[in-house]
């Protein structure tokens, strides 16, 4: 373990020297990698400068234990020893896992896109569910939400909503959440109490900064057209709604949900920015097969991840077999424990891949 912590000063070092260079300012995004790469090596050097500590202390207290001659001092010294003991256990625990190389995507913000699916009007109720989920998760964890474009649903909730999630190291919180999420529950237009089964698609895109993706206007199609749903005359007779189209790749984003031109033009243009950045990433995910085998790897959007069993009150993670019966917490945000246990998980695998041992 020393050796390895040594190796990461070294780098830490190296890192701090490097994010002071004029040179390196100037360049931004190299910039952004390097001082991200700084903050997670200054987490892992101050679990590191604790675990030293802990070692001198385990030395000088089995000298004493060895010596004596005090019998007070020699008690002492065999409870100082258990303790320190115990907790290098669990510090070299935390220092395994800190030192998996980090996903530098992890860092991002994102671009989160819930769609109804099978189930009709119960499905857009259900998404509305899952907007709100989110919501509520990402105020916990004092995250900054804000709607990009929506498109309602004829009973309540959205066909379609995207909105953006700001905060600190979004992506590798949210990015568990794309695949199919399954709900169970009497829909309230059954009459007959009978129990329906509807899904909605969660997509988790990491948020592209300017230099992350070269957009050229001349590759850009811009569509100006007239606001459809709430919002009162102005919105639904100017036109302000905004879609774009990527011509090299035929993708497309929209904004109507500003009643200024500009402001659409500008949230579609993030949309628009992050789907090619995911688009790039899938490319890369798909050649590296460590990442191909992750559990959170993207390639199939169709996959069940979640189900939503109302009757009984339970949630199913279906990716590490984690049940919870604590439907009413979940639903209303408390998605922490199914997330930090697909983190573990991903994390344990990560470990096994790698043949790390520490």
């Amino acid at each position: 373990m020393l050796d390895k912590l040594k190796i990461i000063k070294q780098k830490f070092d190296e890192v701090s020297d490097l994010i002071i260079q004029p040179d390196i300012i100037l360049d931004q995004k190299r910039y952004v990698k390097l001082n991200k790469e700084y903050k997670d090596l200054s987490a892992v050097m101050k679990v590191a400068d604790e675990y030293k500590v802990l070692l001198n202390n385990i030395e000088e207290a089995k000298e004493i234990i060895a010596d004596g001659s005090d019998e007070e001092m020699t008690e002492m010294a065999k409870m100082e020893l258990e303790e320190a003991s115990l907790r290098i256990v669990e510090l070299e625990e935390d220092i395994k896992f800190m030192l998996i190389p980090k996903d530098p995507e992890d860092a991002k913000n994102v671009i989160v896109e819930i769609r109804a699916g099978t189930g009709g009007d119960e499905a857009s109720i259900f998404a509305g569910d899952l907007y709100r989920m989110y919501t509520k998760y990402c105020s916990d964890k004092g995250w900054k939400t804000e709607v990009e474009d929506i498109s309602e649903g004829t009973s309540g909730g959205f066909k379609e909503i995207i909105f953006s999630v700001t905060g600190a190291d979004v992506y590798g919180d949210m990015k568990f959440e794309s695949g199919v999420h399954r709900v169970q529950r009497v829909p309230q237009t059954e009459t007959q109490g009978r129990v329906h089964t509807s899904a909605a698609t969660v997509m988790v895109l990491p948020e592209a900064e300017e230099f992350d993706v070269e957009l050229l206007p001349s590759d850009i199609r811009v569509d100006f057209f007239c606001s459809s749903g709430p919002g009162g005359q102005s919105v639904n007779t100017t036109y302000s709604a905004v879609r774009l189209t990527h011509i090299p790749s035929g993708l497309v984003a929209q904004c109507q949900d500003q009643k200024s031109q500009h402001k659409n033009k500008e949230k579609a243009m993030k949309v628009l920015r992050s789907r090619l950045y995911e688009q790039e990433l899938e490319k890369k995910l798909a050649a590296d097969s460590l990442k191909r085998n992750s559990l959170v790897s993207s390639g199939d959007r169709s996959a069940k991840i979640r189900t939503y069993n109302y009757p009984q009150g339970r949630v199913t993670e279906h990716r590490i077999g984690l049940t919870l019966y604590d439907l009413s917490n979940v639903i209303n945000g408390d998605i922490h424990r199914i997330v930090e246990g697909l983190k573990l998980a991903e994390n344990t695998e990560k470990l096994k891949e790698l043949g790390e041992v520490l």
